[in-house]
Formats: structure tokens, sequence, C-alpha cells
């Protein structure tokens, strides 16, 4: 009883921490797995919380029986000695059911949950194919032949159907409030599908990499944006769009937007296309706190902020087409920039994040990455552009780059690209 005495308080002090940990809403983890957003999650959350329960009866059961146990069979001076059980086939036989029981009310619905989980996806799923890059995700569109990279939208109301692959190394697909993760895997096609439920509206989450893929990966971010149909329909009516500069010269060349209509819900008739000049945009005002990036800048990287006013997006893209930004990335609309190595840029400034989800996309933190990437995010692949700027690579200062009122006129070149 003194040893009780002596332990009672931090077994209380235990108790009220983890009572108070779990008061926690989801203002204080707004990245948790465990809420009802999709079908896949509320499956398996379900599945969670069964399991839960049975493991605390049990956790409860035996250790009422091992402490009731010891205090009632524990050795006494003078005591008769403890009687001896070995043999006892009819207790041996219980021991065993007992535990095979409890085991068969676990496998069943973990077998359920896994075939629901790991099924094809429904018919008429919304495709979208997943590339995990280092350190960078590339979402591409086969239904409306539309490639973008970091940020991907899908609409309420209807399955969207992860088709994932790597470009290098293993990854791992996962947004939190969605539910589920799955592997991307070198040599081999893997699927993750789900449905947001309709009555989630517009919102944005969270996206990470699960698999550790390198120096950057905890830097390999992306953002899903859950958005009503017609919302979806002119994201993606637009997205399919050549991104030609919006100035006075080139925005009469704009061809006419494809139409594209979205199914909504079961049971309702698909949402009319929508396709204002620049397409539907998640609202930058509207996007959760947690969402927001927050990497600080490097110290060491220096930029003459004082030259963005003075950027030209005409002569931004002559430099990106003859800096050689062309041999790594695509813009539809750009004849010249055909590669796939790197981000697809078509119309990279409706994007709100760039660096692989990294950094906000604005003038100041565009203007260092295309100055110095390799010093904004560990191990990026991105080329030192920067004249005078150290490349690890070359082991030495950049002399055929770009200057800052250069790098300021392809900043104004792609963030006209909207």
């Amino acid at each position: 009883m003194l040893r009780l005495r002596q332990t009672a308080p931090a077994l209380l002090t235990a108790v009220v921490v983890l009572a108070l940990t779990a008061c926690g809403g989801m203002e204080s983890a707004p990245n948790s797995t465990f809420n009802h957003t999709t079908d896949f999650n509320t499956a398996v959350d379900g599945l969670w919380d069964r399991l839960l329960l049975l493991g605390t009866i049990v956790f409860v059961v035996v250790e009422i029986a091992l402490i009731y146990t010891i205090i009632r069979f524990r050795k006494r001076p003078g005591g008769p000695e403890a009687k001896q059980i070995h043999g006892n086939v009819a207790l041996e036989i219980t021991w065993t059911a007992i535990p095979a029981v409890i085991l068969a009310f676990i496998a069943v619905p973990t077998v359920k949950t896994i075939f629901q989980t790991q099924a094809p996806a429904p018919a008429g799923a919304l495709t979208i194919e997943v590339t995990g890059h280092q350190w960078w995700w590339e979402f591409h569109y086969p239904e409306y032949g539309v490639t973008t990279a970091n940020e991907v939208y899908v609409p309420v109301g209807r399955t969207a159907n992860f088709v994932l692959r790597t470009k290098d190394v293993l990854h791992s697909f996962w947004v939190p409030q969605m539910g589920g993760k799955r592997d991307l895997i070198s040599n081999k096609t893997n699927m993750l599908w789900f449905t947001p439920n309709a009555d989630l509206g517009t919102n944005a989450y969270n996206g990470f990499c699960l698999e550790y893929c390198g120096a950057s990966h905890a830097n390999m971010k992306f953002r899903m944006f859950t958005v009503q149909p017609d919302e979806f329909a002119s994201w993606v009516a637009h997205q399919a769009r050549p991104a030609l500069p919006h100035d006075s010269t080139r925005a009469t060349a704009a061809p006419a937007v494809p139409t594209v209509t979205v199914a909504s819900a079961a049971g309702t008739p698909p949402a009319p296309a929508m396709s204002p000049d620049l397409g539907y945009v998640f609202p930058a005002s509207e996007l959760p706190e947690h969402v927001m990036p927050q990497t600080p800048l490097p110290a060491r990287l220096q930029f003459d902020d004082a030259v963005l006013a003075q950027g030209d997006a005409k002569r931004g893209e002559t430099s990106f087409m003859m800096g050689g930004c062309i041999g790594c990335h695509a813009i539809n609309g750009n004849p010249m920039a055909l590669s796939n190595i790197g981000p697809n840029l078509t119309h990279f400034a409706s994007r709100h994040t760039l660096g692989g989800g990294l950094f906000p996309n604005d003038d100041r933190h565009l203007a260092r990455w295309i100055k110095n990437a390799k010093a904004m995010k560990p191990g990026a692949q991105m080329n030192v552009i920067g004249v005078g700027e150290y490349d690890p690579i070359l082991k030495g200062p950049v002399t055929a780059g770009l200057t800052d009122a250069q790098i300021a006129d392809v900043v104004a070149y792609l963030r006209s690209l909207k």
C-alpha cells in the first residue's frame, strides 16, 4: 500500500495529461486523418475505432485479471505452496480459444476494409495520373489533356482515381485529411481512389510524401483543392488552354476554350462548364493558415528586389528561351518549351506555391528560386542560373547566367502565364 500511495500522484498526472491531449480539436491537428471527408477514410476510421474498442476491452480485462492474480495469489509468509496447473487441458483450451475468437472479430472487418479500399475505382471516376519526382509532384488529367505540378484540383461528389507512378526512387502519396496512403514504386503502377464528400465545399488540404526519398523528402509537398463541380469545370477548361502572356499584344491570340463538362454528385445532372477569361482558381484569401508555406528564405541568397518592378514579360520570354529554361520545362503555348524534365509551367501564375509546395508563388520567392534553387531547397535538380552564385556542380561561381534584372524579366514572364 505504501508503494501504491507513492506512485498514485504520477499515475494521476499521466491520466490528466492523456485526458487533456484527447480534448484537442481539429484546430490543433489540421492534418488529422481521423475524419470522414471521403469514403476511404470513413472506412479506415471505422475500422480503427472498432480495433481500438476491442483492444481497449482486452487490455482492461487482462489487466484486471493480472492485478487480481498478483494480489490474490501473491506469496505470503507461511502460506501454502502454489497449486500447479501444468497439464490442465480445459484451461489451455480456454486461453487459446479466447484469443482466436478475438482475432476473428479483428480479422473479418480488417479484411473487408482491405478489399474495399483495394478494389478498382468505380465507373465514371476522374482519373488523375500522379508522377513522383525528386522532389516535386506532377499531376496529369488525361481526360482533359491538362498537366500541372504540386497542386491538384478535385470536384466534390465525384470519385478521384489516382494512378501512381514514380520517375526515380520510391515515394508515397498521402493527403491526411482525405485518408489513405499509397506508395509509388519503380516499374509498378499503384492505384488510390476516394470520393470527397459533397458537403465538403471548397477547401484546401496539405499533401505529403511519406516514403523517404532523399535530401528534400520533407520538402516534397503539394496542395489538394476540393471544389464544386462547376468550379472544377471552369478550372480544367482554362488549364487546357495554351498559356499566353496576358498583355495587350497577345491576349487576342488566345484560342477558344474547349468545352468541358464534369460529372457532379450521383443523381444530379452534370454542372455546366464555366470558362471566364482566366478560369477558376482557388481564392488565395480562402487558403487556411496551415496550408500556407512558412519556409524561410536562405539569408545568404541575396536579390535586388527593386528591379522586380521593372521586369518585362516580353524580354523575360526571350531570356526564358535563350537561358536554357526550355531544356527542362514545357509551356503549352510556347512552341520552344516542350521538355518534361521539370515541372510543366503552363498557367504557372495560377498556382499558389512553387518549389514543390515549399514557398509562396510571389515575385520575391520566385526570383530567388530562379537565381539559385539549390540554395532554396537541398538537392534541387534545377541549375543555378544567377550570375555570381556558387554552383556545386561546376564547383565555382556562375559566369554565363542571368543578372538580377534579367531574372526580374523572367519572373514577369512566368507571372503573366495565368
